[in-house]
């Protein structure tokens, strides 16, 4: 710093007078914005070279860049029966990637910030790990490594990064295995490892989650990944208990009776119902416990069904997520034991019994300790409705709109990006038009980040600005022009460092510049303003 202040003295013959700035100007209250003002001679001009300090040479009030649009944009991508990634089991390492990127790749061009990745489909791993198998949604065996070696989700995290894109990692609890795999399980899957943990029920093989060991298990699945790689959340979708299935014209009972029958015969005094509830309650509590202890801004977010329970509110009909799957959502978002809550309102906002704006205005109105609410959304297979493109604009629309609500989770990757698919076009150029910074969570850290450091020099291919932070690691940075009275937004991911801006009779240099940074809580630093006096 002070080496850049010394040249920018040295040669005062090169500089016009600075304007002189009002004293009144110069006395900056606290949260102003840090401001340099110079302007050049065309001597300085011609000879190609602008240094500028951006940060110490002087600070004096500026005008305030616009603030920056805040909206959660996720997309989930199911690896599950190969959904959206891979898009067959079985590709070699290299196809896997190139898919991998394509789909991030198109997430970032249409300007989501987040994706939802799913790395245990049912007891398995899309990573390497010590606990459980490698999955067979990846190699086509369930316990083989992707050839040649990689680690997918540390590939994804990284990826993702570099695009500015949140990575949430999604887990599914308690699924264990379809009851028709395609290869036998190996030594190392909870099925084979501890059978007496398992149930059969409907179509799947689930832990039972009265089994106190399931718990333990399932957590510390969740913990070697938060421990062990860079992600942004932990996700967990609407599987919890399984959903009713019937054969021969009667539902199948999930069957846990000895795990029920040594609770009773330990006093407890809870029904059936309460006691299964109690159970997810009490792993969701231990979840969002352990993440907070080990790393406190990594997010936990359930995508719970969408009806809680029918009735609520009154013209809602519908399954009934607290009663048959145990899942007492609200309870979670109440008790602070999540950082966002998804539910899955895959209905149209016109749908009887199930409207789309009825159970986000009721979802919004359980929000009472101010978290995250991001409903999630389908893009496409509604019945009865001709234009599915333009109910999720729709959908956007009323989130927008609803208080206490701050985004969406689009369900799913492929779904959405199939070419022709005109949401595609919709999002691109009207829903999400500009960028947007995920909303800040201030209670997993509310001190903004120091303001960073920024400078600037003419070179022979235009203005290159260089940056830095001051102090702690940034997530994202926020680069601000202004140029003919209009103000543009970028959204750079935390590793670049810099930026050449052009000009040309068409497009001018701009002629403020203000650059913020982000932290892992999406808390934003105080701008640095970068003023250029012509």
């Amino acid at each position: 710093m002070r080496e850049a202040a010394q040249n920018f003295v040295s040669h005062p013959s090169r500089f016009k007078q600075c304007r002189k700035v009002p004293k009144r100007l110069c006395k900056r209250p606290p949260g102003s914005y840090h401001s340099v003002v110079f302007a050049m001679s065309p001597e300085w001009k011609r000879s190609g070279f602008w240094p500028a300090l951006l940060c110490g040479l002087a600070a004096c009030a500026a005008a305030a860049p616009p603030a920056v649009p805040r909206e959660f944009r996720g997309l989930w991508i199911a690896t599950v029966n190969n959904i959206d990634w891979p898009s067959k089991p079985g590709l070699d390492s290299a196809a896997q990637k190139q898919e991998l990127l394509a789909l991030l790749d198109r997430a970032a061009a249409l300007r989501f910030n987040a994706v939802i990745l799913q790395v245990r489909p049912a007891c398995d791993a899309l990573y390497p790990s010590g606990i459980e198998p490698w999955s067979e949604d990846l190699t086509g065996r369930m316990g083989q490594a992707p050839a040649p070696f990689y680690d997918p989700l540390a590939f994804a995290v990284a990826a993702a990064h570099q695009r500015g894109l949140e990575l949430h990692a999604w887990f599914n609890p308690y699924r264990a295995r379809s009851h028709d795999p395609r290869k036998p399980a190996p030594a190392n899957h909870v099925t084979v490892k501890h059978p007496e943990w398992v149930r059969p029920c409907g179509r799947f093989l689930w832990l039972d989650p009265g089994e106190p060991g399931v718990q333990e298990y399932s957590l510390s699945v969740v913990m070697d990944v938060v421990r062990r790689y860079d992600i942004d959340g932990v996700h967990f979708d609407d599987y919890f208990y399984p959903y009713p299935e019937s054969a021969g014209g009667r539902e199948i009972a999930f069957p846990d009776d000895a795990p029920w029958k040594r609770y009773q015969e330990q006093g407890g005094k809870m029904s059936r119902a309460d006691w299964r509830r109690e159970n997810v309650n009490q792993f969701i509590h231990a979840v969002y416990q352990a993440i907070k202890k080990e790393k406190p801004w990594v997010k936990f977010g359930v995508s719970p069904f969408g009806i809680w329970r029918p009735s609520h509110p009154p013209e809602i009909t519908g399954l009934d997520a607290y009663a048959e799957l145990y899942c007492d959502a609200r309870k979670w978002l109440q008790e602070g034991w999540l950082d966002y809550c998804a539910p899955q309102l895959y209905w149209p906002a016109g749908k009887k019994g199930q409207s789309f704006p009825v159970l986000l205005e009721w979802w919004a109105a359980q929000n009472t300790r101010h978290r995250h609410l991001w409903p999630g959304m389908k893009v496409n297979g509604w019945k009865d409705v001709p234009d599915p493109a333009r109910e999720l604009e729709l959908e956007i629309a009323l989130t927008r709109r609803q208080a206490g609500v701050s985004g969406e989770i689009l369900w799913h990757a492929k779904a959405l990006l199939r070419p022709g698919n005109s949401a595609e076009d919709l999002l691109r150029g009207r829903i999400y038009s500009a960028p947007a910074l995920p909303p800040a969570s201030p209670w997993l850290g509310n001190n903004p980040p120091a303001q960073p450091l920024l400078q600037a020099a003419m070179t022979q291919d235009g203005l290159r600005l260089s940056w830095q932070s001051a102090g702690g690691p940034v997530r994202l940075w926020v680069l601000q022009k202004k140029a003919g009275g209009h103000w543009t937004t970028e959204i750079l991911p935390g590793t670049s460092a810099g930026q050449t801006i052009t000009a040309g009779p068409a497009a001018p240099l701009p002629d403020e510049i203000a650059l913020s940074a982000a932290d892992r809580s999406d808390i934003l630093s105080v701008p640095v303003v970068f003023h250029a006096a012509r």
